[in-house]
């Protein structure tokens, strides 16, 4: 699954991501509890999406996890890992 915002409408498809989005939990497609959705980061000149910023829980922070990790500690997920969005933000590892 890819998301893409057309350009003209970019400001107004990321106030939306943003606002239905935020704070959801993140889940892995094998049930582990990765954390919670802080960010996405996108393309500005593209409107691509890049990469959930996920808040690890304390739990994760143990485990080896498939990954980058940014400065702050933040899972790196690319949004092309994500496979389902309901009550939970599902990925792939």
């Amino acid at each position: 699954m890819a998301f893409k915002t057309v350009a003209r409408d970019r400001a107004g498809m990321v106030d939306i991501l943003a606002e239905n989005l935020s704070g959801k939990a993140v889940m892995s497609a094998d049930g582990t509890e990765l954390g919670d959705l802080y960010n996405i980061t996108m393309n500005l000149e593209s409107g691509e999406l890049n990469h959930l910023l996920v808040s690890p829980h304390e739990q994760l922070r143990s485990e080896r996890v498939d990954f980058d990790v940014d400065e702050m500690g933040r899972l790196r997920v690319p949004v092309a890992n994500v496979q389902a969005v309901k009550d939970y933000i599902v990925v792939a590892r």
